[in-house]
């Protein structure tokens, strides 16, 4: 299973949840994408007046890119590219959003996770909350739109 992300409104506050708990809330592809596309909607959705972002359960917000779907989902240069863009949409988002977007964040928030976190307009951690950059440790770097 490669996860989902889900909306959930409660008065006027649009919760999108990113899950895949299973996998501490790792992110395919699809779910990138999928997370921009919920953004953009609540944005035009004139009874939403904020948008939180959230992990599934408490023990993560997201952990990063779901690397076990790198093998089907980035084969080829253009794989790559739609794999790039979905990151940049959902990176984009927050910033494109007319409406303010917080990341509510408990448990890791590593790798795309934490990009993700600091594209939002404001992060809200738990005491329990653990921010890494594992790529860092190997000499990857990241794009800039998760931090720029």
């Amino acid at each position: 299973m490669n996860g989902t992300v889900f909306s959930r409104q409660q008065g006027a506050v649009r919760n999108l949840v990113i899950s895949n708990p299973a996998k501490r809330n790792a992110m395919s592809r699809d779910m990138w994408q999928s997370l921009a596309d919920h953004i953009a909607q609540a944005d035009a959705d004139p009874s939403v007046r904020v948008i939180v972002l959230q992990g599934d359960g408490d023990q993560a917000f997201v952990s990063g890119a779901d690397i076990s779907t790198f093998e089907a989902q980035r084969t080829d240069p253009e794989d790559q590219r739609r794999f790039s863009a979905a990151v940049e949409a959902a990176y984009g988002a927050p910033a494109k959003a007319s409406k303010p977007v917080i990341a509510k964040i408990r448990g890791i928030c590593f790798g795309g996770g934490l990009g993700l976190a600091a594209a939002c307009d404001l992060r809200i951690a738990a005491d329990d909350a653990r921010f890494r950059m594992p790529a860092a440790r190997l000499g990857l770097g990241y794009g800039t739109q998760g931090i720029a």
